[in-house]
């Protein structure tokens, strides 16, 4: 099963027939989504009464752009990193040591 998040465009077909007193049912009929996906959306983007597609948009991209994992990965790592390799350590030896000097977490 493949899932997709709903598009600006769809985000304003939607706002379109809600305002126009569609249910969420025949709008996930007009756009080809499942109903509870489209009953979610109109909940979660909700502003005063009404549905508003960009705010909701703008709301989504707030959302994705905060569960994004920030990484490993860091300026002080790759100083570390760079010093064991001008050491001649192997990438496979400055593995080792990081993996028995830091907790697992």
């Amino acid at each position: 099963m493949s899932y997709s998040h709903l598009s600006i465009i769809e985000r304003g077909q939607l706002e379109t027939l809600h305002g126009l007193g569609w249910t969420a049912r025949e709008i996930g009929q007009k756009l080809g989504r499942h109903h509870s996906t489209i009953a979610r959306e109109l909940k979660r983007g909700q502003r005063a009464e009404r549905y508003e597609a960009g705010a909701a948009h703008d709301a989504y991209q707030g959302r994705r752009s905060s569960s994004a994992p920030l990484g490993k990965f860091s300026a002080g790592l790759a100083t570390e990193l760079q010093e064991k390799l001008e050491q001649t350590w192997s990438p496979e030896q400055i593995a080792e040591k990081r993996r028995n000097v830091l907790p697992l977490t």
